[in-house]
């Protein structure tokens, strides 16, 4: 039986992540700082649960041994979002979670997923593949493409399979408050008559995060595949589109107050991702252990 290891088990992405690994008869060794929250989700008794805070860290523990030796590792967790723009990702979240990492695969992990996002290919537009160089534009985008830079280092010292998962937009239960769908949710739950919004034209790419966990622990159980690989649909869609579809499908009517809000600067207007590497990634065979 595959021994995987979840950071950010309680997260939005992370409980998707956990139950699809329970459902393909994985022992699951699930890990976040609040385990409050941790026990407030249907899969906690089936997993082996550890609570851990990467403030915490400390060089003199064998984080390998600590979390029970796992065979495998999907490292979902980071702080500090959506706060894209503040330098703690790079001052605080990179240097804490690259000593961890490189801690549990110096002590002997052989295979590491980590989750990054489509904000490292900054502001290019259009379809983007794998292959392209990256130009990251915020904090955020630059702690990850950093933090996955310096595990390729690694790599070539401690040798591990590596699996690099730019994710890019998730939607679905649990997730951030702060996020288009949420907003418009607790603007109809509160009796409003239009929604604010920006205009709308920008092109996105969406992804129900049920199917981007369940590409995620393909991609992390499987080994011919390796390096960055896309977690998308491939299919773009502009944000007024995927907003009037949304209202559609839950039979919901309400006024959309376009222009509202301004553009963001650290997003280009038309991206979506390019899924050939994703498909050989999820058609590859699962290790068998």
């Amino acid at each position: 039986m595959k021994k995987v290891l979840v950071t950010g088990a309680s997260g939005f992405v992370g409980n998707y992540v956990v139950r699809q690994l329970l459902s393909m008869n994985c022992s699951v060794i699930a890990t976040s700082s609040d385990a409050e929250k941790g026990k407030q989700h249907s899969w906690f008794k089936s997993v082996k649960y550890i609570p851990f805070n990467l403030l915490h860290y400390s060089d003199r523990e064998n984080y390998h041994t600590f979390f029970d030796r796992p065979d495998y590792m999907i490292h979902l967790a980071w702080e500090g979002l959506p706060n894209y723009k503040s330098l703690f990702h790079i001052e605080e979240n990179l240097p804490r979670h690259y000593a961890f990492l490189k801690n549990i695969i110096v002590n002997g992990l052989q295979d590491l997923t980590v989750t990054g996002t489509c904000l490292e290919y900054g502001l290019q537009q259009g379809s983007l593949s794998e292959d392209m160089p990256t130009f990251p534009s915020n904090p955020y985008a630059l702690a990850k493409e950093s933090l996955r830079k310096f595990l390729v280092e690694i790599d070539k010292l401690h040798p591990f399979v590596f699996k690099w998962v730019r994710l890019f937009y998730l939607y679905g239960k649990g997730q951030n408050p702060n996020s288009i769908l949420s907003q418009l949710d607790k603007a109809i739950e509160t009796g409003e008559t239009s929604f604010n919004m920006s205009g709308g034209e920008q092109i996105r790419d969406y992804l129900p995060v049920a199917e981007a966990a369940s590409m995620i622990t393909r991609i992390a159980l499987q080994k011919q595949v390796r390096g960055i690989v896309n977690c998308c649909s491939g299919n773009p869609v502009s944000v007024k589109q995927f907003v009037t579809d949304y209202c559609i499908r839950k039979k919901l009517t309400i006024n959309l107050n376009l222009g509202y809000h301004p553009y963001t600067d650290y997003e280009p207007m038309r991206f979506w991702g390019n899924i050939e590497k994703l498909k050989k990634a999820i058609q590859s065979e699962i290790t068998s252990e």
